[in-house]
């Protein structure tokens, strides 16, 4: 063996860096232990244990401190520890209005509208949607004239060109999401999360991926991740001098209200039914009127509601039917007034139920309502409710100065800090500025001693503080009623820099910590079960040369830990499943060599030239072989993210790894039980004589199993055309929540608790055991608003209240009922099936080109891509036939395209095996019968289609068994496509480059018979 001291000399250095690698792992895993039987199953007491021991050392050479060995460990992903995985999306719309200052424009507002609607289906940016419904409703407009605003002024002017203006927007907007990634990075790092992610998505405009392992708190970090820091400080009107405006808006809604009843009327004059429930709807006025701490007074002309505690519904009190005819405004937003009704000394001017702040806000942004109140009020909601039940919200009046704009902006805070109040004892956060801002704030509270401030952050208000005198210095604080955390996010937030624009959820995953952690136990189960199964079945097969092959397995997963933990790459679930995949595929470079080897030994040579000659004429089938299914690995983790990312990840580096191990380590083996003069044997009593001396007419039968395959397709297209594919969330856009409770339960009356409250039924099946279930809904998520998801978990949480108990609190049911949700909003869920399209179709013809190189012709390439069509098809055909009767989810999501690029990458890469004799027949063969050849070529192969088939097949079933219902649909694909590939590797790919390559010999032969025909006419003509 050549160069054998260095690969000695390699292996021995990967083997100690993959040591040095996993030893931060041991280390941490030695702490958490020690935390465990600290805490004694107290979870808050266990987190708090590591904490402590953070910074403290955990290795002892060099010396790390335990954080810092935590940076460098083995990362598990959410699916296997619990954590979220967040998916946002720079708002490019709210920079283009900012960048045009608010431009009230039509045109640039209706293709603004425009943008926004076509953004959903379209795979073209915000601001290309943008210009071009800018250009449709007036081609003459000039983008100029709408961005030559005081701050692109230098950029910007009078007469610059559309294109160079969209060269600034798109400038602009790179700078925006960079700036974005770099507040978000800084938010993170202080949240405090150990082994964050957080990774612009290359290709896609403006979308950053965050995965967050071992949160807890979803809520806080929607919060802390959504929130564009945009403080600023407002002067305010009092309700007393603006009362008698909502006054006037509760007469002109009135008005309007009634002559929208008699137009009504007017309308279904003939009709009575329909007339009696139009009055019916409105006299109610359309208001969701649930104002849970108000009590209704008297219903006289000159009383109004009172603020004071009461345990029933406003709307269901005696007489409010007629008190909300006469106050419309006030039915929903109740007036802050003392017990005379007469309007409270302050900045609120009223509140609401938070079912009702929608209708308020509709109603004020009404024009005819809109124009009664000064231009410079702006009324904003308070951040937080001020009842114990969380539902009731004030409205403030805040007083804007020139151009709309609040009296000091954010900018000028320089640092934030949370902090407790020394009289009230409460957390508050404390603010400095700079120069320029403490003189502002100086000036600004000396003009409001004895009046409020509305400290204002992102549209909310926060705070609304009395000034008591003149503030110098440019200290000042934010007080709130907060909690701890809520005082260090905020102080976070105002430290980290404002957004530019918003970033908004567009996909999310949480997983719960009893979720993960069921997913290693199922993982690890199915991962030792598969790698015991495996190092049996190749001893059973070929004895001696087995057990150096599990030496080799052994080696080549230590190696695939090891560099796992040094790329610090993330292992998820499906990364198990690739690992475990790997083991069987890697099985096949020890069976090729293997056969090989046999052959050798069966033509009368020595052992030692027999193995030298097995691995030499082994190698270009083990290349070929594994280049295929590497090919298929690097289009899946380019197009995939997330667990299909990690999938792809350790698929690579299995590949790589089990390369070096079943080549060079195996080789070594022998090599040095040679130079012994060890026996090493190759079969087994009972494996001695299989597969030798087959003589199967593959090419013979070719036409029956085109007939077979061809029924197989049609059934599978005609179920694709009537009963369709079982679509995921990925795929379709939605909300997916697995909910585990204490008992079994009733999926349908799951179904209909959740239709009253989600409006729609929600698809709800059962998920492994009877008391799990998984929902699948649509609910709101197509609503942009910050705190959608919050209000689908409150609502989920109401719907299963029947079952789960009354006595169970939200932050109960969400830590432990709730293991795992996941949205997709309509639009990544477009991008999704796109990018999974263009990797299905970059694999076929990445894999085509490959052939058609390495073996310099066309027919191979036309038999690979017709086998791997045929794998897809049936595949998919029979996830759209079987979905409705499997016990388990047949989904079609990311992970099912994993699926079916894994199937064409072993598929092609069985193929490539039986190509490979074919070539090597044909070069010592040219003359012999095509017939014959080609079944030679597929028999003399037999041995080893079967060994690698069974060997991933035993694999991919122990995961299927063991792996846990998370993946089962995932596997099954695989299983369905190891049976298939091989199927067709031999009765379809094969049998095609016979038929092509048979026919162009046939039409040579014509070309040739023709030629001669005309030649000897010629001829004949010429004698005569």
């Amino acid at each position: 063996m050549q160069n054998k001291g260095v690969i000695t000399f390699l292996a021995i250095l990967l083997a100690v860096a993959s040591i040095y690698q996993l030893s931060f792992t041991y280390a941490t895993w030695r702490v958490k232990k020690q935390a465990r039987e600290y805490a004694k199953g107290d979870l808050n007491k266990e987190s708090n244990y590591l904490d402590s021991v953070a910074t403290m050392q955990a290795y002892p050479f060099p010396a790390y401190t335990f954080k810092e060995c935590q940076d460098r460990e083995l990362n598990l992903g959410l699916d296997l520890k619990g954590g979220m995985n967040v998916m946002l999306e720079v708002s490019v719309a709210d920079l283009i209005v900012n960048l045009a200052d608010g431009n009230r424009d039509t045109t640039f507002r209706k293709a603004i509208k425009i943008a926004k609607e076509r953004e959903a289906t379209s795979q073209s940016d915000f601001i290309t949607l943008f210009y071009d419904a800018f250009k449709e409703i007036d081609p003459n407009a000039q983008l100029s004239a709408i961005f030559g605003t005081y701050s692109l002024k230098d950029r910007i002017k009078h007469g610059t060109s559309d294109q160079d203006v969209l060269k600034v927007l798109r400038e602009e907007a790179n700078d925006a999401i960079d700036n974005t990634l770099n507040v978000l990075r800084s938010r993170i790092d202080k949240f405090g999360v150990v082994q964050p992610s957080i990774q612009k998505i290359e290709g896609n405009s403006g979308r950053i991926l965050i995965e967050l392992p071992g949160v807890k708190n979803p809520k806080r970090v929607r919060k802390l991740l959504q929130g564009t820091a945009n403080l600023q400080f407002w002067e305010t009107y009092y309700y007393p001098d603006v009362y008698s405006y909502f006054m006037k808006a509760n007469e002109r809604l009135k008005e309007i209200y009634a002559l929208k009843k008699e137009i009504s009327a007017d309308k279904l004059k003939n009709d009575t039914t329909k007339h009696d429930n139009l009055l019916l709807k409105t006299d109610t006025v359309k208001a969701d009127t649930t104002l849970q701490e108000s009590l209704l007074g008297d219903t006289t002309d000159n009383v109004n509601p009172l603020i004071e505690k009461s345990n029933n519904d406003l709307s269901k009190k005696e007489g409010f039917n007629e008190y909300q005819k006469k106050y419309p405004l006030f039915a929903v937003l109740v007036p802050y007034l003392d017990k005379r009704n007469q309007p409270i000394n302050s900045a609120a001017v009223g509140f609401a139920h938070m079912k009702d702040t929608a209708e308020v806000d509709r109603i004020l942004a009404m024009k005819q309502i809109k124009s009664i109140f000064p231009k410079e009020m702006r009324l904003k909601w308070a951040e937080k409710a001020f009842d114990k039940k969380g539902e009731l919200f004030k409205l403030y009046a805040l007083k804007a100065k020139r151009a709309g704009k609040p009296a000091l902006e954010g900018d000028v805070v320089v640092n934030a800090r949370e902090q407790t109040d020394p009289v009230t004892g409460q957390w508050e956060v404390s603010m400095n500025m700079n120069a320029g801002g403490s003189q502002k704030w100086a000036l600004i509270t000396k003009e409001n001693i004895g009046r409020q401030i509305a400290i204002v952050l992102d549209n909310y208000v926060y705070s609304s503080p009395v000034v008591n005198a003149e503030i110098k210095g440019g200290s000042s604080s934010i007080s709130g009623h907060f909690s701890q955390e809520e005082a260090k996010d905020l102080a976070n937030i105002l430290k980290s820099g404002k957004l530019q624009a918003p970033a908004l959820i567009i996909e999310e995953q949480v997983v719960g910590p009893s979720l993960g952690q069921q997913a290693v136990n199922h993982g690890m189960l199915s991962f030792i079960f598969a790698f015991m199964l495996i190092l049996v079945y190749m001893i059973f097969f070929y004895k001696t040369a087995g057990y150096i092959a599990d030496i080799a397995l052994l080696a080549n997963i230590f190696l695939i830990f090891g560099v796992l933990a040094s790329l610090h790459a993330v292992l998820t679930l499906p990364g198990i499943a690739g690992i475990v995949l790997t083991i069987g595929m890697s099985v096949d470079a020890n069976v090729l060599i293997y056969e090989r080897i046999k052959e050798e030994l069966a033509l009368g040579k020595g052992l030692k030239l027999a193995v030298q000659d097995g691995y030499k004429n082994a190698y270009s089938a083990i290349i070929d072989s594994n280049l295929t299914t590497l090919i298929t690995g690097i289009i899946l983790f380019i197009f995939g993210h997330g667990p299909i990312k990690g999938f792809a990840t350790t698929l690579i580096i299995g590949i790589l790894t089990s390369l070096f191990s079943a080549i060079f380590i195996t080789r070594l083996i022998f090599t040095s039980r040679l130079a012994k003069n060890k026996k090493t044997e190759f079969y087994t009593r009972f494996t001695k004589n299989a597969f030798k001396n087959t003589k199967i007419d593959f090419i013979g039968k070719r036409k029956i199993f085109y007939v077979i395959s061809g029924t197989i397709i049609i059934l599978g297209i005609g179920s694709l055309f009537t009963n369709g594919l079982n679509y995921g969330v990925d795929f379709k856009g939605g909300r997916t929540f697995v909910v585990k409770f204490n008992h079994p339960v009733v999926t349908q009356d799951i179904a209909n608790d959740l239709k009253v409250l989600f409006g729609e039924a929600p698809e709800v099946k059962t998920y492994g055991t009877s008391d799990q279930v998984k929902i699948v809904t649509k609910f709101m998520v197509n609503n942009k608003s910050q705190d959608a998801d919050n209000i689908v978990e409150q609502k989920l949480y109401e719907g299963l209240k029947p079952v789960i108990g009354p006595d169970v609190t939200l932050d109960e049911f969400l830590s432990d009922y709730r293991e795992s949700s996941h949205k997709v909003g309509p639009t990544i869920a477009d991008d999704i099936k796109v990018a999974a399209l263009w990797a299905i179709v970059f694999s076929l013809i990445a894999i085509f080109l490959y052939i058609f190189i390495r073996f310099r012709n066309w027919q191979f390439g036309l038999g690979a891509i017709a086998a791997l069509a045929h794998d897809v098809l049936i595949v998919i055909g029979l996830f759209s036939l079987l979905y409705n009767f499997m016990p388990f989810s047949l989904e079609v999501n990311q992970a099912f395209v994993a699926a079916i690029l894994t199937v064409v990458g072993y598929s092609v890469n069985d193929t490539v095996v039986v190509f490979d004799r074919i070539r090597e027949y044909l070069q010592f063969s040219k003359t012999r019968e095509k017939k014959t050849l080609y079944n030679n070529a597929l028999n003399s192969t037999l041995s080893r289609t079967f060994n690698t088939s069974m060997s991933t097949f035993i694999v991919l079933l122990a995961i299927f068994i063991f792996g846990g219902e998370a993946i089962q649909g995932f596997v099954f694909a695989l299983l369905l496509g190891i049976v298939v590939g091989t199927y067709s590797s031999l009765f379809i790919a094969t049998p095609i480059v016979y038929d092509s390559v048979r026919h162009k010999i046939t039409e040579s032969v014509s070309k040739k018979k023709n030629r001669e025909y005309l030649g000897s006419k010629k001829k004949n003509k010429d004698n005569k």
